[in-house]
């Protein structure tokens, strides 16, 4: 088994506070993604089962494990909330997968001080729909956060009802939002930032370091991420429900599936949050709120010095991006065997004759 270590903890003590998880009375192992945790190197452990149980509930922590909450703002449904936080995870530490490294996140072990008055508790059901969509998206080669372990706490939590409550375990290549970055922003806290893009740099686009301007360099790579995770999203008919800045991974991931759904009947309004009524967040908006989430990310990079137009002119490069990877995506789809320019107007054609005869998109 390998040591989980914490390079995050490196950072500056404002990035996050230290908790120790609330454990839980009862655990007991819901799920194991065996063939995610021979990858991570721990196949070893999956004989024992209590033992699993144990350290994926909190109960006990895994040997090098620094837990930390992390600290982040966000802008939620267009409005910035100055702080926000893990409110009911804890970062673990990261292990080596494949030769880089990732993150290793308890999702429900209990409150921080981010929680905001919750219980940083997480209910069953929650744990089980991401466990099984993230690994869904997984297979489809869709880039994503991934699930090593659910686990039953043997506990009530209080929602609208009483429910069980779990344990997610996630994998992530980090958990670094854009509202990450905003928080330090909002703060004007230019050591921090500098000390938080140097670090995504080494992470995540290390090929940055080496450029003329390197959070230039840093931001376009993060553009290029997101053109194709979206233009991937919008192929397969994925929903993500709320993309707000503090649930835009700068690592290119799909991160944190709250109300998530695979579209069935083709709309381009979609919506799959009960608190989304005006469709911010519809299946046809999900480019331009990714282009909206980008350039607040740029706002925050300018204030190291960078001039304002290098990050218009990558910014601006997004539409093309998403336009051509979707574009080839949906080509395939399709079954062309050259995907043109103007094929697009076919995709959209097509795309709204599903719509006008409410047809199945998969």
């Amino acid at each position: 088994m390998q040591k989980i270590t914490s390079t995050y903890a490196s950072l500056p003590d404002h990035f996050y506070a230290r908790v120790t998880p609330e454990g839980a009375p009862a655990p007991r192992l819901l799920a194991w993604n065996a063939e995610l945790a021979a990858a991570l190197g721990l196949d070893s452990l999956q004989e024992d089962a209590a033992r699993l149980a144990n350290w994926f509930s909190g109960n006990q922590l895994l040997p090098g494990s620094e837990p930390l909450a992390l600290a982040y703002a966000g802008h939620q449904f267009g409005n910035f909330v100055p702080q926000l936080g893990d409110g009911r995870a804890l970062l673990l530490g990261e292990l080596d997968l494949d030769g880089r490294r990732v993150d290793v996140q308890l999702k429900g072990s209990g409150q921080t001080p981010f929680s905001r008055r919750g219980d940083g508790k997480a209910a069953i059901g929650p744990v089980i729909r991401e466990y099984l969509v993230s690994e869904a998206m997984h297979r489809l080669g869709v880039p994503t956060t991934r699930s090593l372990a659910a686990v039953a706490t043997g506990e009530w939590v209080l929602r609208e009802e009483r429910l069980p409550g779990a344990v997610l375990t996630r994998v992530a290549s980090s958990h670094i939002r854009v509202g990450t970055f905003e928080y330090l922003a909002a703060r004007r806290d230019r050591e921090g930032l500098q000390a938080l893009a140097d670090f995504a740099i080494a992470r995540h686009y290390p090929e940055a370091a080496g450029q003329e301007r390197p959070l230039v360099a840093l931001f376009a790579a993060v553009v290029e991420a997101q053109a194709q995770l979206v233009a991937h999203w919008m192929d397969i008919g994925f929903i993500h429900g709320v993309m707000n800045t503090d649930n835009m991974a700068i690592s290119g991931e799909t991160i944190d599936y709250g109300p998530c759904a695979f579209m069935d009947e083709f709309d381009y309004q979609q919506v799959f949050s009960s608190i989304d009524r005006l469709g911010r967040y519809a299946y046809g908006r999900q480019a331009p709120i990714a282009h909206w989430n980008l350039a607040r990310l740029a706002e925050c990079l300018m204030l190291l010095g960078d001039p304002q137009a290098l990050f218009e002119e990558q910014l601006a490069r997004f539409q093309e991006l998403f336009e051509r990877h979707y574009l080839e995506r949906m080509g395939r789809k399709l079954g062309l065997q050259q995907v043109q320019e103007d094929d697009d107007e076919l995709v959209s054609e097509w795309l709204q004759y599903l719509q006008d005869h409410e047809l199945d998109y998969t």
